[in-house]
């Protein structure tokens, strides 16, 4: 799978290391092969770890139900798919960028940088990118010229000193 998982790491928690492989997704391997969760990953022998990889990288043949699968109905093949570490944020940037090419709705929204799913944008997602009214303008050469008073001020306060001390 191209994942190095240290032998002495628990077999449920060790695979959740891997993209795309969760505590869920974990578990139902275990069971289905009827290996126990609890022990560590170098006692497996070799004919479990293969059968584990062929588990991952085809859970519709070890009878997985389709809605346990990360993409089901892949837009390009029709295949219900689980897809594995890098393929994950491949697809979904192909996906954000076929939607941009033909400009629907969720399209403009991801490259307006805003919310996608109908969620409320009145009060909140407010940390993101600028939208609105920006700031700056006037306030800033404020600062600036409050600088110059506060050094002019620096002087003065030492000519005082001086005066009192004669």
């Amino acid at each position: 799978m191209g994942n190095d998982i240290p032998g002495e790491r628990k077999i449920l928690l060790g695979l959740t290391q891997i993209k795309g492989i969760g505590y869920n997704f974990a578990t139902a391997i275990l069971d289905t092969l009827k290996i126990n969760t609890n022990s560590n990953i170098g006692n497996l022998s070799d004919s479990d770890v293969q059968a584990i990889e062929k588990l991952i990288s085809d859970p519709v043949g070890g009878n997985f139900p389709t809605w346990f699968l990360n993409r089901r109905k892949d837009i390009e093949t029709g295949a219900n798919l689980h897809l594995l570490t890098s393929d994950i944020p491949f697809t979904l940037r192909n996906d954000i960028e076929r939607e941009r090419i033909t400009a629907s709705w969720r399209g403009y929204r991801h490259l307006n940088g805003l919310k996608v799913r109908g969620q409320r944008t009145r009060t909140t997602g407010r940390k993101g990118g600028a939208v609105g009214v920006a700031k700056g303008g006037l306030a800033a050469p404020a600062k600036k010229a409050a600088a110059p008073a506060a050094a002019d001020a620096a002087p003065a306060a030492a000519d005082a000193a001086k005066e009192k001390t004669e």
